[in-house]
Protein backbone atom coordinates (compact mmCIF):
# COMPACT_ATOMS: atom_id res chain seq x y z
CA UNK A 1 0.00 0.00 0.00
CA UNK A 2 2.80 2.42 0.90
CA UNK A 3 4.66 1.49 -2.27
CA UNK A 4 1.60 2.22 -4.42
CA UNK A 5 1.12 5.57 -2.69
CA UNK A 6 4.80 6.37 -3.26
CA UNK A 7 4.63 5.57 -6.98
CA UNK A 8 1.33 7.43 -7.35
CA UNK A 9 2.83 10.57 -5.77
CA UNK A 10 6.02 10.17 -7.83
CA UNK A 11 3.98 9.91 -11.02
CA UNK A 12 1.94 12.99 -10.07
CA UNK A 13 5.10 14.96 -9.34
CA UNK A 14 6.76 13.93 -12.61
CA UNK A 15 3.60 14.77 -14.56
CA UNK A 16 3.47 18.20 -12.94
CA UNK A 17 7.18 18.80 -13.62
CA UNK A 18 6.93 17.72 -17.28
CA UNK A 19 3.86 19.90 -17.84
CA UNK A 20 5.66 22.93 -16.40
CA UNK A 21 8.65 22.29 -18.64
CA UNK A 22 6.46 21.93 -21.72
CA UNK A 23 4.61 25.14 -20.89
CA UNK A 24 7.96 26.92 -20.58
CA UNK A 25 8.74 25.87 -24.15
CA UNK A 26 5.56 27.43 -25.49
CA UNK A 27 6.41 29.94 -28.27
CA UNK A 28 4.86 32.87 -26.41
CA UNK A 29 7.02 32.20 -23.39
CA UNK A 30 10.15 31.79 -25.50
CA UNK A 31 9.49 35.00 -27.40
CA UNK A 32 8.85 36.94 -24.20
CA UNK A 33 11.99 35.62 -22.53
CA UNK A 34 14.06 36.34 -25.64
CA UNK A 35 12.70 39.87 -25.88
CA UNK A 36 13.36 40.49 -22.18
CA UNK A 37 16.89 39.16 -22.51
CA UNK A 38 17.55 41.27 -25.59
CA UNK A 39 16.21 44.39 -23.86
CA UNK A 40 18.41 43.70 -20.84
CA UNK A 41 21.45 43.15 -23.00
CA UNK A 42 20.74 46.34 -24.94
CA UNK A 43 20.58 48.30 -21.69
CA UNK A 44 23.90 46.80 -20.53
CA UNK A 45 25.52 47.72 -23.87
CA UNK A 46 24.20 51.29 -23.55
CA UNK A 47 25.55 51.56 -20.00
CA UNK A 48 28.92 50.20 -21.09
CA UNK A 49 29.09 52.58 -24.06
CA UNK A 50 28.21 55.51 -21.84
CA UNK A 51 30.95 54.55 -19.36
CA UNK A 52 33.53 54.11 -22.11
CA UNK A 53 32.72 57.44 -23.74
CA UNK A 54 32.92 59.21 -20.38
CA UNK A 55 36.31 57.66 -19.60
CA UNK A 56 37.58 58.49 -23.10
CA UNK A 57 36.55 62.13 -22.70
CA UNK A 58 38.31 62.33 -19.33
CA UNK A 59 41.46 60.80 -20.78
CA UNK A 60 41.38 63.16 -23.74
CA UNK A 61 41.11 66.12 -21.36
CA UNK A 62 44.08 64.82 -19.36
CA UNK A 63 46.19 64.36 -22.50
CA UNK A 64 45.29 67.79 -23.87
CA UNK A 65 46.26 69.39 -20.56
CA UNK A 66 49.50 67.40 -20.37
CA UNK A 67 50.64 68.27 -23.90
CA UNK A 68 49.11 71.75 -23.85
CA UNK A 69 46.72 71.11 -26.74
CA UNK A 70 43.85 73.13 -25.36
CA UNK A 71 42.44 74.27 -28.71
CA UNK A 72 42.73 71.77 -31.58
CA UNK A 73 41.64 74.33 -34.21
CA UNK A 74 44.83 76.40 -33.64
CA UNK A 75 47.10 73.62 -34.95
CA UNK A 76 46.51 74.49 -38.65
Amino acid sequence: MIRRLFYLSLGAFLTFWVMRRLQALHPDHLARRTADSAAGMLQRVRDFTSDVLGEAAERETELRARFKLDNPEDDN
